[in-house]
């Protein structure tokens, strides 16, 4: 069979765990069925794509919209990909920015549309911030590829609830859970220490690390609202860039200026890091921290765990799918009606791993063995390709 996969991130631009997902279901794929990877990029004059080597299909926004809203843009590129669909036996669309693209190429070719939901709009309120008026777009293009859709995938069981409550016309029978992977053989401990040294961490002290974008969904502002109360000896290092507004940006710089009028240790890394240098530093980070508000898997804990760190994360969404409370890390409970006890939780947890480095060490270890046993990519392609196949056969 002859596979569209629809997405807007691809390497080399990927910035968050959709792109990672997308990346590996590919790479693993591509010994199971004839995949054709349509995202965005900027290689071409158009909007339309052109089809590379590696088979892939970059788009771009139609130059008509450079300057419209964010939304607009996104729907020029469906339409684009659509088009280049003709010829494939089933598209497979990943987030709102592509899955009006699969619906199109449902209609348009009569072909099965399968979406995978990394995230719900409904659930990003906070996403208006970013879109303006192009937010009710967004969900309204979300609503209208899931309700069609042929199969809904979720990334884990708390999503797939979060989808039927979210989405109460769906048929729960089209609703498959297949977890988000990871590939153990790039993401394992590194034990060389020239990315710590360049980017000044003291190799003596132990640090808690954060990955992840900075908007309102990763929770950070709790994050350094609960670093007020770490052991002083304790670094904080935070790989946080792509800010979603430059509100949420000035928040942020506000609270990194003030906890490093108060401590030392104090480290921000602003520009997106190549793998390597993170692997390296999730290997050497006493605990890696989580504080997402919502969080449908959280694949990078899974990278976390792979890298034998241990994982101090909110019990959110699908996340408590992944780290073992107890056993691979600490789970926090959050509330939005009571942060201050969420970020009391957050750096009670990283205390007792920074101080407890016979814990920390063991809960590291089953980590990866964890990831290691039960999210390969190998298996989670396998089980993407029998959803395929279920559904070429019943259509």
């Amino acid at each position: 069979m002859k596979v569209g996969l629809l997405t807007r991130e691809y390497p080399p631009d990927v910035y968050g765990g959709a792109g990672v997902h997308v990346e590996f279901l590919a790479r693993g794929l591509r010994s199971l069925v004839d995949v054709e990877v349509h995202c965005w990029g900027t290689n071409t004059g158009t909007g339309t794509g052109t089809a590379q080597d590696d088979g892939v299909l970059r788009h771009r926004p139609d130059p008509a919209l450079d300057r419209a809203n964010d939304a607009l843009r996104a729907f020029s590129v469906d339409l684009s990909m659509a088009a280049a669909l003709e010829g494939c036996d089933l598209a497979h669309s990943h987030t709102w920015y592509a899955h009006l693209a699969g619906h199109f190429g449902k209609l348009l070719y009569g072909i099965p549309h399968i979406m995978t939901a990394h995230s719900l709009e409904p659930l990003r309120p906070w996403k208006a911030e970013q879109l303006g008026g192009g937010y009710a777009l967004s969900g309204w293009a979300e609503r209208t590829a899931i309700e069609s859709a042929d199969a809904v995938v979720a990334v884990s069981h708390g999503m797939r609830a979060d989808i039927l409550r979210s989405y109460p016309a769906l048929d729960p029978a089209r609703v498959r859970v297949v977890h988000n992977g990871i590939d153990t053989s790039l993401y394992r401990p590194d034990p060389a220490t020239d990315v710590l040294r360049r980017t000044g961490i003291d190799r003596q002290r132990p640090y808690a690390l954060f990955v992840g974008r900075i908007t309102r969904q990763k929770g950070v502002p709790h994050l350094l609202r609960a670093a007020r109360h770490l052991d002083p000896a304790t670094q904080l290092v935070l790989c946080a860039g792509a800010p979603d507004t430059p509100e949420i940006e000035r928040e942020f710089r506000e609270l990194v200026d003030e906890l490093r009028r108060t401590r030392d240790g104090v480290h921000w890394i602003p520009e997106m890091l190549p793998r390597p240098d993170v692997v390296q530093l999730l290997t050497h980070a006493a605990v890696f921290v989580c504080p997402s508000v919502y969080e449908p898997l959280g694949i990078v804990n899974l990278e976390a765990m792979a890298c034998g760190t241990p994982v101090v994360a909110s019990a959110v969404g699908g996340i408590p799918e992944v780290v073992e409370d107890g056993g691979t890390g600490l789970l926090v409970p959050y509330d939005e009606t009571g942060p201050g006890a969420f970020e009391a939780g957050l750096a009670d947890g990283i205390n007792r791993l920074t101080g407890d480095r016979r814990t920390a060490t063991r809960m590291g270890g089953a980590g990866r063995e964890r990831a290691v046993r039960e999210f390969g990519w190998d298996a989670v392609a396998r089980r993407t390709a029998e959803v395929y196949e279920e559904i070429l056969k019943s259509g």
